[in-house]
């Protein structure tokens, strides 16, 4: 009997001392979102706003700071505002989740059965890898350089996976150089989901890395049909490469966050952009 009650307590509380693993991530997502809006944050603040103990929410702030998303202070947090171009992937992942989704969705849309298409290394590329598993196709070829990528859609009865060689950028898990390069001048893809970090309607689109953007200026070659897959954060936005001009771009998928200036400027250029 004594043994019923040891179980049944633990039963009750699963996951005490321990937190599950999606429930950190998106408190923590949601930590960075109120940095973006407000620029400070303190314990107490996050305490009181998402009901869990001043040692959880310092040990959150602690591991957002050891990734530079945050600049740590005494009793809380600040907006980093000297935080470099390229940034971890597991930063990016928390940032504009919920328009990532959203892109991802309506990108994988577009996509027929018998199709090859090409996924770019990214955060808003791997939203549309996730919803790559739910399409109802009998056969798709999916060419990556990314290993997160890769992952999502190894298992996935109706994916011919295909994954290109090259030197691993751990900031991306992204693959490329001359070997990725030579590979892809082998290959023809019908679509290419690229995503970027920067969208300017004058300069093109940018990256942070210049082996990246030689890389990419390839995929873009090799494909029928170019999509851009970006929320609206990266609109206007700067890079150091430059990947290519705006003429090479078919289709914009982004947010509806986006500004009207720059969706003028889309379309005079024989853009479709479709915000969701």
């Amino acid at each position: 009997m004594d043994g019923m009650r040891s179980r049944r307590k633990e039963d009750g509380n699963p996951a005490k001392g321990r937190a599950p693993r999606l429930l950190v991530e998106e408190r923590r997502r949601r930590i960075l979102e109120m940095l973006d809006a407000q620029e400070r944050v303190t314990v107490d603040e996050l305490v009181g706003r998402f009901g869990v103990s001043a040692v959880t929410i310092r040990g959150d702030l602690d591991a957002l700071d050891a990734l530079g998303a945050v600049v740590r202070s005494h009793g809380g947090a600040l907006k980093r505002t000297d935080a470099p171009e390229d940034v971890p992937i597991m930063v990016k992942e928390t940032l504009h989740h919920a328009e990532k989704v959203r892109i991802g969705h309506a990108a994988a849309q577009m996509i027929r059965d018998g199709e090859t298409i090409m996924l770019d290394s990214g955060t808003t590329t791997a939203e549309v890898a996730r919803q790559i598993r739910f399409l109802r196709l009998r056969s798709l070829n999916v060419v990556t350089n990314a290993l997160n990528i890769a992952m999502e859609l190894a298992n996935v009865p109706h994916v011919r996976l295909i994954m290109i060689g090259g030197v691993l950028r751990q900031m991306s898990y992204s693959l490329a150089g001359p070997p990725a390069e030579q590979t892809l001048r082998g290959l023809h893809a019908d679509r290419l989901f690229l995503g970027v970090d920067g969208l300017d309607p004058e300069i093109g689109l940018m990256t942070p890395d210049v082996v990246e953007a030689q890389l990419n200026t390839v995929m873009i070659q090799v494909s029928r049909e170019v999509v851009v897959v970006a929320d609206s954060s990266k609109f206007q936005r700067r890079s150091l490469s430059v990947i290519a001009k705006l003429d090479v771009v078919h289709k914009v998928i982004t947010d509806t966050g986006v500004d009207s200036e720059v969706l003028a400027a889309l379309h005079a250029r024989s853009i479709e952009v479709i915000a969701v």
